[in-house]
Formats: C-alpha cells, structure tokens, sequence
C-alpha cells in the first residue's frame, strides 16, 4: 500500500513541474485541491464552512483560499509524514509566527532550482551572495534556506552570507568584478539601503535581488523610489525582485524593474477586499490569493495579506499591505 502511495506521489509531484498548458495547471489543481480537500482537516473544515467540495469546484478560479493567517494556529499539513523542517516567519519578537511543516525538503530544493534555472539560468554560472543572516544564524527562514541551497549548487568559492561586514562585502564584489564574474546578490531592502550609502559601486557583472523588507526598519518606500537608489547605489541599470513567504514552497521573480512573474506550477488571483470569496476580473487591486501547486503537502490555495494587482498576461505587482495585517517579512529576520 505505501509503495503505491509513493508512486502516486512522485508521479503528482513530477506533473506539478512539468506542466505545459492552461489546460494541464487546471486539471492538476483540481486533482490537488481533491487531494487536499480529503487529507488536510483543517483545509477540509474550511471548505466545509464555504460550501465547497470537489463535487461542487470545477475550476481553480472556484477553490477556497485558506487565509494565510490560520498557518499561525494550525498545522496546515495534507500527510501522515513527520515534518522535516519548520520554516518560521519573521514576525516581531511578540508576535504569533506562521509555521510551515514542510515532509519533504527534496520537494522545495526541486521547486528553488526549476524556478532560478528558468530565471536565470545554472547556477553554477554565478557567484551568489547573500546580505542576510547566514543560515547557521537562521535555520528556520525559508529564504535563506533558499539562497544557501543555490550557494551549494554554485558551488563557488566566493558564495558567502554577509550581514554587518560591508566593507568585506565591497572587497569581495570589487574582486569579482575584476575578474569578469557574474554575481547575484539577494538582500533585504534596508540592508541593500545600508550598504550603497556606505558603499555605491559602479557594477557591471553583478544582478541584484532585493527580496523585501522595509516595514518596521526604514521610512516605507514605493517600489520604483527603493529601485532608483539601489541602481543609482549599484551602477546597475535595473534591479530584480524575488517574492516568496515561508508558507510557500515556491517563489516569483521580477526581472528589470518589470512585473513579478512565476513559473508554470504558480499562479495569481486578485480577490475583492469587500468580499474575500470573490475573484476579481477587472483587472484592478485586491487582495493577493496564490496557487503553489509545489504546496503539494500542506495547502497550494492560499489568501495572502499582500494587496497586489493583476494585468492580461497574468504578471502581477506587489502594492504593499492590506489593512491590519501582521507587520512581518525579510526586514524582521533580526528579530
């Protein structure tokens, strides 16, 4: 019986990442969202208070988001496997933090590199750097799993975390440079703030990441205000994004000061502020609901506190933060 449980898990699982149409996300969605629905009993009491059930869902644009809130309160969890790891939020120090119980790491590494290969490409072909904690300092933040993970699959010997050492950080950035290297930097917005004020560059090979991060640590800037200091710091000519939340196995990136894109096992909705339950069409600002079919073991259908919007293509911008909602994200990794 476990054997064949485990073919039928590693056969869902290689669906998620190889999908190739609409058609394909739609299906394996609502195989998931069943599968979810009868193995997740939080999920499944949610549902129920909704109405919903897979008799009654017939497109993802139909399935119940669970509010990002109940992973504070709750094992969101859709197996009988032990968790491997718990990722935590970087909430405030007295702040109720969400916990994802994720069972199978090998599941998330797969997600990080499918995503940053599309992206970017191998990641061998650069040299990545981190201006967070190091992962020693941090074990449970999801993002710096992330970032050690691609320094491992560098395998570069300049791969380094950094927090407070700016001025090695320049050394290592100016060495690189003379030697024609590619670089990709990941920072929290502040810390990046921090660094071109002490340091501004002028750097040719190097991509630079900012993964979030203002509120509760600097004066709340908008996105292409941050952008503009960062590449007038750095000497780029753009500055790329990641988004990403410790209750996702997955991460969108937005490349060149553009719109956030996700792969193919992703996807947005906007959801009415008034009314949670409804998906808006109209192309305007709502609240964030995220589908991560990666999500396999906990729950992929998602309601974010995040306000965003929603073009054609379905690319999506990130505005900040609805109405009450936690102060959390990569600036509270101090914390």
């Amino acid at each position: 019986m476990l054997f064949f449980f485990y073919i039928y898990y590693m056969n869902s699982l290689n669906k998620v990442f190889d999908i190739q149409s609409e058609k394909e996300f739609e299906n394996i969605c609502l195989e998931i969202f069943n599968y979810q629905f009868e193995n997740n009993e939080v999920y499944k009491s949610f549902c129920k208070l909704l109405g919903k059930n897979p008799k009654n869902v017939a497109s993802s644009i139909q399935i119940p988001f669970l509010p990002i809130s109940f992973f504070k309160t709750n094992q969101i969890i859709s197996t009988k496997k032990k968790a491997k790891k718990i990722f935590t939020s970087s909430g405030t120090t007295n702040a109720v933090k969400s916990k994802h119980y994720v069972t199978d790491l090998k599941l998330y590494e797969t997600s990080i590199l499918k995503t940053f290969k599309l992206f970017y490409g191998n990641p061998k072909n650069y040299a990545i750097i981190g201006l967070l904690p190091n992962y020693m300092e941090n074990k449970n933040s999801s993002l710096i799993y992330m970032v050690n993970f691609l320094m491992k699959k560098s395998n570069n010997s300049f791969n380094k975390f950094y927090l407070n050492n700016y001025s090695k950080l320049k050394e290592t950035l100016l060495k690189l440079e003379k030697n024609k290297k590619k670089i990709i930097l990941f920072g929290v917005s502040y810390a990046l703030l921090d660094f071109v004020k002490s340091y501004p560059l002028k750097l040719k090979y190097a991509t630079i990441i900012e993964t979030g991060g203002m509120k509760g640590k600097r004066k709340e800037l908008i996105k292409r205000e941050l952008h503009e200091k960062l590449k007038n710091g750095f000497g780029v000519s753009s500055i790329n994004s990641e988004y990403g939340m410790t209750e996702l196995m997955s991460q969108a990136y937005s490349l060149n000061d553009e719109k956030f894109k996700f792969p193919p096992w992703m996807k947005i909705y906007i959801r009415e502020s008034e009314d949670p339950m409804t998906i808006k069409t109209n192309f305007k600002s709502g609240g964030v609901n995220v589908i991560d079919l990666a999500n396999y073991n906990s729950c992929s259908f998602i309601a974010t506190d995040d306000l965003g919007k929603i073009d054609k293509n379905g690319d999506f911008e990130i505005l900040g933060r609805l109405d009450n909602s936690d102060q959390r994200g990569c600036s509270l990794l101090l914390e």
